[in-house]
This record gives C-alpha cells, structure tokens and sequence, in this order.
C-alpha cells in the first residue's frame, strides 16, 4: 500500500495548522498599532479604553469553553474554519464601528471570535500531532509569535501613511488569503461514535491541575507584558527607549526557542523538557527581580522568555492528549485557566507592585515558576512513547 499520500496529506495539514496560528497571530498584532488612533478616533480616556480591552479579553475567555462545546459536536476541523473565517473581518469591525459602544462591542466579538479560534487550532494541532507521532505545538506556537510581531511591526508604518482603516482593509485581504489557502488542508479529526461527541467538562483533576499549571506560566508572561517596562522606568532609572527592550527582549527569544522547541521535545521528552524550561524561566525572573542593572535585567527576561516559551505549547498537548478524555474539552478548560494568568493576574500585579515595587513581584513570579517545575510529571501524556492515543469524544 502507498503511504506517500497519507504522508503528504499530513504534513499539508501540520503547515495548514501553522498558517492559521500565523493568522491568529497577525491579526492579534495588528490590533495593537490601532490602539492609539481608536484613543484618538473616539475621544476616549485610557480608564474608557482600558474597559473595552478588558471587553475584548472577556470575549476570548467566555468563548473558550462554547469552542470545546463546538469541537466536541463538530470536530477542531469544523471549528478552525468556521472562526478562521470569521477571525479574519474582526479588526475591520472595529475599524469600521463610528462610537464608543458599538466599539465596545465590535472588540467583544473581534476577542470572541480571536479566543474561540484559539482553541480550536490548538486542538487541531494535537490532531495532527498524532498522526505524525511527534510534536508541533512549539513551532505552531512559534507561528503565532511571528505573526504577532509581522501584524505589530507593519501596522504602526501602514496606518501612519494611509490611515487606519486602510489598513484593516490590508490586514483583512493579507489574513483572508492565508486563512483561504490553509482551509482544505485542515487536518480532519478522527471518526469516533456519536455517543461521544457530547460536551462535558473533564473530571479527571489532572486537567485542572494543568490549567493551573498553565494560569502561573501564563502569569508570568502577563508581568512581564504589562508591568516590565514600568518596572525598568520607575525602579531601575532607565529611559523609556531603553524599558521598550524588556518585552521585546523576552517575546523575541520566546518566538525564536518556540520553533527550535519540538525538536528539543522529541529528544527529550515532555517532562524533561518541561522540567528544564520551568527551572530557567524562573532562573531569569528572579535575576530580574534582583538585578540592580537596567540591561542585566532585560537579559534576564530574555533568559526567562527561552523558558517560558515551551510550557504552554506542552501543557497544551498534554491536555490534548490525555486519556479518555476528549482534546476540545481538556484544551478549552487548561486555555481558558491559562489565559486568566493574562486577564486577571496583571491586574493583582499592579496593586502589589503599587505598594511594594516590581522587585519583589518578579521574584514572587519565580517562585510560582519552581511550584509548576514541581507539577512537571503532570505534562507526560504529550509525550508519544507509546503511540498516538486515540481520542474519546473529540
């Protein structure tokens, strides 16, 4: 029998998987540049703004968990099409919204549709992941940092010369064509009994356990976005060009280890690996939380963005994969504990570091980073030793 096909067909499938995390990636970044010119557009105050952006995250999250309900009915496949598609109108929604409470809701559903896409590709790569009998959460993960920074970096030089809603028109075309070329390429989830294919939320505590495990790694992603630069600013004395390098240093070596991840997973392990990038990440915070130079410290965020870079990629893929259990429901539980480390955790960030300084709080970070290190024996059904594992109610 001719295995070439089959063969071919999935590793079109694991680019497919690639080119939507791209996608996601490229139009949460290109957000970001809209930002001050949606300030600016509305007459809005940073209090208002802060508001809709939590609106935004607020639709991520609460489409999460109806993304595992949709999975477990209709398969990742059906979902990463469905909202890959919708994925791509959603900054031109925003764009095009003429006040501050259609705004409000244009982001509500740009994050609803950006957080329910989220969890599909991820359950789509671990669906591919098992037909190839080896690991790509990493680099797909990797993919999704690429396009962040392509969506950011170009967004700021097109809206500066035609203005923004050209620019959410480009986006949008750019986006569209991606998500048009990867969509038959889906992989497509395995047949299982239709007795199966009801949404629950998983039982087994090992799943909640790795959305706590993924909630304090994603925490310390969360500090280092909204509070690093402050940090270098107000307690280390460095100017505002110089606290720029803090998250720049951290998410460009988080995006660069991400595509040398899976290799590193499929001679190591999951645990191993996990076990290496969890002592690191908090070897690098807590030099930044002690550190009394302002460039020590960016290099120490960039030691801890080469450790964090592959925790959530493989919790994802054990959540994905364990036993009796299916992946849409496991990743919608660890995605949507995990990115409440992002939404939530920041803020009690803040009203810490308000009284007693940043300092500390990075080195509190570290020692939440040493308790996942523990938990690392959690993360071993990412693993394939065994063969691909065959999913209950996908």
């Amino acid at each position: 029998m001719d295995l070439t096909v089959p063969a071919a067909i999935t590793t079109r499938a694991r680019w497919a998987v690639g080119a939507m995390f791209f996608a996601n990636g490229f139009l949460t970044g290109s957000w970001a540049p809209q930002i001050p010119v949606l300030v600016a557009r509305l007459g809005i105050t940073s209090f208002t703004l802060g508001f809709m952006i939590l609106g935004f995250g607020a639709g991520a999250v609460l489409s999460m968990a109806w993304a595992g309900h949709l999975i477990a009915r209709h398969g990742s496949q059906w979902v990463v099409r469905m909202f890959g598609v919708a994925c791509v109108f959603g900054l031109l929604l925003v764009a095009l919204a003429p006040n501050v409470a259609l705004t409000a809701c244009a982001l509500f559903v740009f994050g609803g549709m950006i957080g329910a896409m989220d969890v599909a590709m991820n359950a789509n790569a671990v669906t591919v992941e098992r037909k190839l009998l080896r690991a790509i959460m990493s680099s797909s993960h990797g993919f999704w940092s690429l396009g962040g920074f392509f969506g950011g970096a170009m967004g700021g030089l097109v809206i500066q010369r035609f203005g923004h809603l050209p620019h959410a028109v480009l986006v949008t075309l750019l986006a569209g064509a991606l998500v048009a070329m990867a969509y038959r390429e889906i992989a497509a989830d395995i047949p299982v009994a239709q007795e199966h294919r009801k949404f629950v939320l998983p039982r087994s505590p090992a799943v909640y356990l790795l959305g706590l495990m993924a909630l304090l790694s994603m925490n310390s992603e969360g500090a280092v976005l909204d509070w690093a630069a402050l940090y270098l600013r107000d307690e280390m004395g460095s100017t505002i060009a110089t606290a720029g390098f803090a998250f720049a240093a951290f998410s460009g070596a988080m995006a660069a280890m991400r595509f040398m991840g899976d290799g590193v997973r499929n001679k190591f392990g999951a645990v191993v690996t996990f076990r290496i990038s969890s002592l690191v990440a908090a070897t690098g915070m807590l030099i930044a939380g002690l550190s009394p130079w302002p460039w020590l410290v960016i290099l120490a965020f960039a030691v801890g963005g080469l450790g964090i870079a592959n925790m959530i990629p493989i919790l994802f893929s054990a959540a994905g994969n364990q036993p009796g259990l299916a992946s849409g429901a496991a990743i919608s539980v660890v995605t949507l504990m995990g990115y409440s480390g992002i939404l939530v955790s920041p803020s009690l960030i803040g009203f810490v570091g308000q009284y007693v300084g940043f300092a500390p709080v990075f080195v509190g970070v570290a020692l939440l980073l040493l308790v996942v290190f523990l938990m690392a024996g959690l993360t071993r059904a990412a693993d394939f030793d065994h063969g691909p594992k065959p999913p209950q109610g996908e």
